[in-house]
């Protein structure tokens, strides 16, 4: 369940969470597209925020898009969104998403980023969870080795995608085509082996 009346923040609007909605067409959604970032916040407090804002840079830098927002403006967008809400101890969560546009692997150009924020309370451990310790599982890290499932998060492929796409252009600048590296396929063998 949620609080529709809940204020987040998306696309330069603080609203009630009732009334946020996204277009399907959303590369967040169509291809897992973007990028999130959570800052915990005590007493009212962004925890680290410079830390936090560099590595939301590192992600969108990872994935070619662009920052919408200076740092400044990031931690005004932060602290106006804490400062809606009911609860001293919160979880800012913030996705960035390359924008609405026609499903297409590549990247599109001149499209508006999504920007979606929403606070949450923040769940702190209990002293005797600090004093104690917890029971933990741990487990291999396969995110990016489980090709053979059609997981509605295309992001590896998009950006293999638009690398090819992007040799693509500099192939075409320089006067010749590879058809082969205009399909993103590697040259085919010499050979049948």
């Amino acid at each position: 369940m949620f609080d529709a009346d809940q204020i987040v923040f998306l696309n330069g609007e603080f609203i009630p969470l009732g009334e946020a909605k996204v277009s399907v067409l959303d590369r967040g959604f169509i291809f897992g597209d973007g990028v999130y970032e959570l800052i915990p916040v005590y007493a009212g407090e962004p925890f680290r925020m410079p830390h936090h804002l560099a590595r939301l840079q590192r992600s969108l830098d990872g994935i070619g898009l662009p920052n919408p927002h200076t740092d400044a403006q990031w931690e005004a967008l932060v602290r106006g969104l804490v400062g809606r809400q009911p609860f001293a101890n919160q979880g800012v969560y913030f996705q960035v998403t390359r924008g609405v546009a026609k499903r297409d692997h590549t990247f599109p150009k001149d499209v508006a980023p999504t920007v979606f924020m929403m606070s949450n309370p923040l769940a702190t451990p209990s002293r005797e969870m600090v004093d104690q310790g917890v029971a933990v599982v741990t487990a291999e890290d396969n995110r990016w080795h489980r090709c053979d499932l059609k997981t509605i998060s295309l992001l590896g492929n998009v950006l293999m995608r638009q690398l090819a796409a992007d040799r693509v252009e500099r192939v075409e600048r320089g006067g010749r085509r590879n058809r082969h590296a205009a399909e993103g396929q590697p040259d085919p063998p010499r050979d049948h082996l």
